[in-house]
């Protein structure tokens, strides 16, 4: 009689369970498959403002917890000592010196067995410089191009992004213009294969004049005169996975443009993976304080904190590009 009754009961208590509402197949889906970005910062070396690697990469990994669900990050300084900071990376993100100081340089085969398996990639400003050769075949299988002495430059100019594609990495980005470092004239894929242009503008004549050097000016370049450049770009693999190339980032103050934040956050979850919202990854546009929180330098003697404001103040309120 004791063994009928458990039974009984045990009876019952599976049918009530089956009786329960199952969890709505709409909740199940909206639980994010976690995605782990890697950021590896170079050291500081070129003043204060510039070239913020850790800095930024402290901010956006920031700004991706507080805003996409299912996002894990891992901000190193320099090249991590133990390979498992890789494990179960979907995306690398690189912001460093470039050419023959490049971090990548000492780890080409690691990375590669990495791409390999579908890793994402993304290389931003200085970054996207390797030496021509092995390197730089490398670095356009994983990213689709790159910035190749001799042939691209470097100037400084106000970029006009007057239309956005229909990308993922382009959501909610609205066209816009800023004065960065956008190197430009890289070195893309044959064909430009597998490769989405996201910004692209039209360099003024001055950038294109300057004297002859590795990174200056060359002769291809002045033959484009007056026509469009790109300096971002999205690619993916024939083999899988996904690379991205940003040329801009030269100032850290940047990173308060709204659009140009949007664009950065979006590129590293479609690097990474992840969908992008269709509005494009939302933000709260970060303070000065905020940005100068971790610099790899103390401000210089002449800092004009008031005078960073009205800047970042004032290419926010700028119209957009036209």
């Amino acid at each position: 009689m004791r063994m009928k009754r458990c039974a009984i009961v045990l009876g019952a208590a599976i049918l009530g369970a089956a009786a329960l509402p199952a969890a709505p197949l709409a909740d199940r889906d909206a639980r994010p498959e976690t995605r782990k970005i890697v950021f590896i910062a170079g050291p500081g070396s070129h003043g204060y403002g510039t070239h913020e690697h850790h800095a930024g990469f402290a901010l956006l990994a920031r700004l991706l917890g507080e805003n996409v669900p299912g996002i894990e990050t891992a901000v190193h300084r320099g090249w991590p000592k133990d390979e498992a900071a890789f494990a179960g990376a979907s995306a690398i993100i690189i912001n460093c010196d470039g050419g023959d100081r490049h971090l990548l340089l000492p780890h080409m085969k690691q990375v590669d067995a990495l791409m390999r398996r579908g890793v994402g990639l993304a290389l931003l400003h200085f970054a996207v410089v390797v030496p021509k050769g092995a390197a730089g075949d490398a670095v356009t299988q994983w990213i689709g191009g790159y910035f190749e002495t001799d042939w691209s430059v470097n100037p400084t100019w106000t970029a006009q992004f007057k239309a956005l594609p229909d990308h993922p990495v382009a959501r909610g980005v609205r066209p816009f213009a800023i004065r960065d470092e956008w190197y430009y004239h890289m070195r893309f894929a044959d064909g430009m294969k597998g490769l989405a242009p996201i910004l692209t503008a039209v360099p003024s004549d001055a950038t294109r004049q300057r004297k002859d050097g590795p990174f200056s000016g060359n002769p291809h370049v002045r033959a484009r005169m007056g026509r469009p450049e790109h300096v971002a770009w999205a690619f993916e693999r024939p083999g899988g996975g996904r690379g991205f190339g940003f040329t801009g980032l030269h100032w850290h103050w940047n990173l308060a443009h709204d659009d140009f934040r949007r664009l950065l956050l979006n590129a590293i979850v479609w690097v990474a993976g992840g969908e992008v919202p269709a509005g494009g990854v939302p933000s709260q546009r970060p303070t000065l304080e905020e940005l100068t929180a971790g610099l790899d330098e103390p401000p210089p003697k002449n800092w004009k904190p008031d005078a960073v404001r009205e800047m970042i103040e004032g290419f926010n309120q700028r119209p957009s590009a036209e």
